[in-house]
């Protein structure tokens, strides 16, 4: 079951695609969700997922993924020890197949607390996966004055 939304904006030249919108799906028996068509033509043939923040499922075009392990990895290690860790220990690669879904792993599904509704959104740069009460939840708890707090302080 999806529900559509608005996932791409087409920017001025020279400024990148942003990935936005939400699409509601189910993971079936064997841990697969399809991730929306609109976010398949912008994150390519080919795609990373690993832990993300508040504990949902962060997704990644490969050039993206590409450029964030390089400036991990160009970190001090001891600095970055824990980045690291939290980053690529959990990441997989993802190839969509003819129906357009991907397989998450046990170990993806479960920081995540996935199950069966979940909740895909665009996220500017990346995609996010959420358990949908989870992402209701986080989305319950923002409030608009918080939102005006951040835009006033970066003049937007």
């Amino acid at each position: 079951m999806a529900r559509e939304g608005v996932s791409r904006l087409f920017p001025a030249e020279g400024v990148k695609a942003m990935l936005m919108g939400s699409y509601q799906h189910n993971i079936d028996a064997k841990g697969r969700i399809i991730m929306p068509a609109k976010f398949r033509e912008e994150l390519g043939e080919t795609f990373y997922a690993t832990k993300g923040t508040n504990e949902c499922i962060a997704v990644f075009s490969a050039p993206h993924w590409e450029e964030l392990g390089a400036k991990i990895c160009a970190l001090p290690s001891a600095q970055a020890r824990d980045l690291k860790r939290f980053f690529f220990s959990s990441a997989a690669e993802l190839i969509p197949d003819k129906q357009g879904r991907v397989q998450l792993t046990p170990l993806l599904r479960d920081f995540a607390h996935l199950d069966k509704d979940v909740m895909i959104i665009g996220v500017g740069s990346i995609v996010e996966i959420w358990d949908l009460a989870r992402w209701n939840q986080y989305n319950d708890e923002i409030s608009e004055s918080q939102v005006l707090e951040v835009m006033n302080l970066y003049d937007i």
